[in-house]
Order: C-alpha cells, then structure tokens, then sequence
C-alpha cells in the first residue's frame, strides 16, 4: 500500500499560470484544488516572475504537497517566449527548492499522452479527459483551461509512479508468470 500524498501540478506561464492539487488517499486520486494566477494584469515581466513565485510558496504553505509536476517547456519558434516560460518555470521550482519539495519535469507531449493516450491531443480533450477521470463537476470546472493543463501535470505524475506493475522487475514473460502465478491463466 503505498502512502497517501499530494502532488501540486504546475502549467508554468508568464500571462497565465496554471495548477492543479491532487490528493492521493489509498492509491485512489482526487481533486484537492485547481486554480489559475493570472498575471497579464502586471506591465513588468519581473514582477509576473515575483508573483509566481510568491503563488507557488502560498499553494506549498496551504496544502504541503509531497511532490512537484511541472511542465517543461516545450521547443517553439519564438525563443523569447521560450525563454519567458522557462523563466516562469525556474521560479515556480525555485519556490519548490526553498521548501524543499521534490521537483518532477514532463515534457506537454508526455502529459497529454498519460491522459488521453495521444500526445497532440486538444487542452479541451485533456480537461475533459481529467473531468470524467476525477469526476469532477462541471462547476467546477474552470473557463481558463491553463488549470486543467497543471492538472495535467500532477495526475501525469501519479500514473508515472503509482504504477503497481513498476513496481516490480520481470525480465521477460516466464519471470512474470513465476512471479505471479495468480495471474495467468492455462
């Protein structure tokens, strides 16, 4: 059995950030929180960075999550905003660093592919995916989508290391079968 814990989710943005809380009880996950910070409201680009900053902390102070998933940035076009989101991201980490909060990095490819089985899948097919996965209720649900997509990144993170059959090493399929004669039928 493994322990309970909260995975704080981060969609790193300069103009929106987005997050997502998930609490693990008994191996089964659910929303704890999802939210986004918006930032397109502050001129100065250091100051978003000072905001983010500042967000992650209060998030890790109000629900003391065991682990941190972020989104890494992608390689686009535009290396300014490459360089923008990469700053958005290393402050949010920062934050983590300064509690001390194990930090986990998935690529958007890897995270929408843990969710929807396809990585050029829609932010719209990924929050949707995450509404009937959670069972969360469409009122709940948020317009800005940057909330599911940190969402995203902490039930990305939970597939990735809540997986029972990880947990044990076969070396092929008459070491799986030795191992778990409970399994296999003749």
């Amino acid at each position: 059995m493994t322990k309970d814990r909260i995975i704080l989710g981060i969609d790193p943005g300069t103009i929106v950030m987005g997050y997502g809380v998930l609490k693990i009880e008994g191996n089964k996950p659910k929303l704890e929180a999802m939210g986004v910070l918006q930032l397109n409201k502050y001129e100065d680009h250091y100051l978003r960075l000072k905001k983010i900053f500042e967000r992650v902390l209060a998030l890790i102070d109000q629900y003391h999550p065991d682990e941190l998933a972020i989104e890494a940035p992608f390689f686009g076009k535009n290396v300014q905003s490459m360089l923008k989101l990469g700053r958005a991201q290393g402050v949010a980490m920062a934050a983590a660093l300064e509690r001390e909060i194990p930090i986990f990095e998935y690529a958007p490819l890897k995270i929408k592919m843990s969710i929807t089985g396809n990585g050029n899948a829609a932010k719209e097919q990924v929050a949707g995916m995450l509404q009937r996965f959670l069972h969360i209720p469409e009122e709940s649900m948020l317009p800005q989508l940057d909330a599911t997509d940190g969402l995203a990144a902490a039930v990305c993170h939970y597939f990735q290391t809540n997986n029972p059959i990880s947990e044990k090493k076969y070396t092929g399929w008459k070491d799986f079968m030795a191992k778990n004669p409970g399994k296999v039928r003749k």
